[in-house]
């Protein structure tokens, strides 16, 4: 292994860490010894040290306190998850336009963008390569007219495919002429982002996978750098016993007494700045 004067720290740790896995088997000569250490490469202690700290967080992920400290968080994570989706709507999307029997149409395109106010849809045409602002989008949509989110083959413009449409979503209205606007996503993480906005935007669970993804990695996360300090500190799966009552509660405190304190060092401090 290749180290400079800056590695010395970690060469020492994984020369100590060799030493101790070889002489835990015992080895009954030099020899065996040796074999040992020459089987223990810094790659191999690396690896087994990845592996016991994945099981350490495996097994503290299941302690009482951890699992409630989860609880507590992840409704500000998922609060985060939210923002970001929206904020993706709010930014917009090129979608390709396609025809209400599901069959795209070339060189056709519309743009749909969240309003900063997250209560319009704003959509129309548009080029290949424009992103145009909500004011030079030709037609809105209040979000109160959303009525459902449909998916897959409940897309009006997808039933009449044999098979359904992963990339497709429709928002079904009411109250308004239109009776759905058919989207279809140009990726996976576009219609995951989408769908989780209009389910935000609705009042509803973010479903998709790319959320149970972004909420498991964060709350990892936001753990770790909340358990930094108690770094090597074992977590106990149970709280510590409640301690037992005091055998009496007659505690007493001389209210008297302290202010008799109080006006002696208040006397003091004017004594002394007169004498100044």
């Amino acid at each position: 292994m290749r180290a400079t004067l800056e590695d010395f720290g970690k060469v020492a740790s994984v020369v100590k860490e060799q030493i101790s896995r070889a002489l835990q088997d015992k080895p009954t000569s030099l020899e065996q010894l040796r074999t040992k250490l020459q089987n223990l490469t810094y790659s191999e202690i690396t690896a087994l040290w990845q592996q016991e700290r994945t099981s350490r967080e495996e097994w503290e992920s299941h302690a009482r306190p951890i699992v409630e400290l989860r609880e507590q968080i992840t409704p500000d994570i998922l609060n985060l998850i939210k923002e970001q989706r929206l904020v993706f709507l709010v930014e917009g999307t090129r979608f390709t336009k396609y025809s209400a029997r599901g069959q795209r149409i070339k060189d056709k395109f519309w743009y749909m963008r969240l309003s900063p106010n997250h209560k319009v849809l704003h959509y129309g045409d548009c080029d290949e390569k424009s992103a145009p602002t909500a004011e030079e989008l030709g037609s809105k949509l209040a979000v109160s007219d959303i009525k459902a989110l449909l998916l897959g083959k409940e897309c009006p413009h997808m039933k009449g495919r044999k098979a359904s449409h992963q990339l497709a979503f429709s928002l079904a209205l009411e109250g308004v002429d239109l009776q759905s606007l058919d989207c279809v996503a140009p990726d996976e993480l576009t219609v995951a982002y989408w769908t989780d906005g209009i389910n935000a935007l609705l009042g509803q669970r973010m479903q998709s996978k790319e959320t149970c993804k972004d909420l498991d990695t964060l709350l990892s996360m936001e753990i770790k750098l909340r358990l930094l300090d108690a770094e090597g500190v074992p977590i106990p799966q149970e709280p510590p016993p409640i301690p037992p009552d005091p055998p009496n509660y007659h505690f007493c405190y001389d209210l008297n007494s302290t202010r008799l304190n109080i006006k002696v060092l208040i006397f003091f401090i004017r004594t002394l700045i007169i004498s100044r």
